[in-house]
């Protein structure tokens, strides 16, 4: 009976020394396993994101400098036009007032004519490339600045940091499916820019 006693005992402190093991133990790898998933949300996802947007197409037809911008590149488009017509309609005054002298034109001027008329005609055309080229690095310049001076704007305006992220949204670039007008920063870029910006463009 002594001996059956004494199994027991040692049954149950072999019993109490494994629960007194398992229960430390367990103690031990769950701390460990809560500081390192605590890392976590602190160094990546403590900080909330907030996100606004621009309208671009707002901007071009409010904001004064851009207004500016987009007018004179216009009115450069509209002379290169206009020049470019007037140079064939006075190409085709000259040709009407070539035939006018009818069969007293000879051969030799007739080829002497058109050589000039051809050499005219390919000077007009160069001429309308060469302006258009001008023009296009004037736009793209234009453009650069804009966006150059909108990039700096919108720097100073989130200095608080209040945005995580500043969308631009558009014709041609309307890439977000859902909007909240809520979410609309237009209105105040506008004005900001207005107030900021000098209709010449120069701060």
């Amino acid at each position: 009976m002594q001996k059956i006693s004494t199994i027991l005992n040692v049954v149950l402190l072999l019993a109490v020394a494994v629960l007194y093991y398992l229960h430390f133990s367990a103690g031990k790898r769950s701390t460990k396993k809560s500081s390192y998933t605590k890392a976590i949300p602190d160094s990546i996802t403590a900080k909330k994101q907030v996100v606004a947007y621009v309208e671009l197409d707002s901007l071009y037809t409010q904001v004064a400098f851009i207004k500016a911008r987009r007018s004179e590149i216009e009115s450069d488009q509209r002379s290169i036009t206009a020049n470019y017509e007037k140079a064939y309609m006075d190409l085709e005054n000259q040709k009407n007032n070539f035939l006018k002298k009818g069969n007293a034109i000879t051969q030799q001027e007739a080829q002497a004519f058109q050589e000039q008329l051809m050499q005219k005609q390919q000077d007009i055309e160069a001429n309308k490339q060469a302006n258009g080229q001008k023009l296009a690095e004037k736009g793209a310049k234009a453009m650069d600045d804009m966006q150059n001076k909108l990039k700096e704007f919108l720097n100073e305006y989130n200095s608080d940091k209040r945005y995580t992220y500043i969308l631009a949204t558009g014709t041609g670039l309307d890439y977000i499916f859902y909007k909240d007008s809520a979410l609309d920063i237009t209105p105040e870029i506008v004005k900001g820019l207005n107030e900021k910006i000098k209709v010449d463009g120069k701060p």
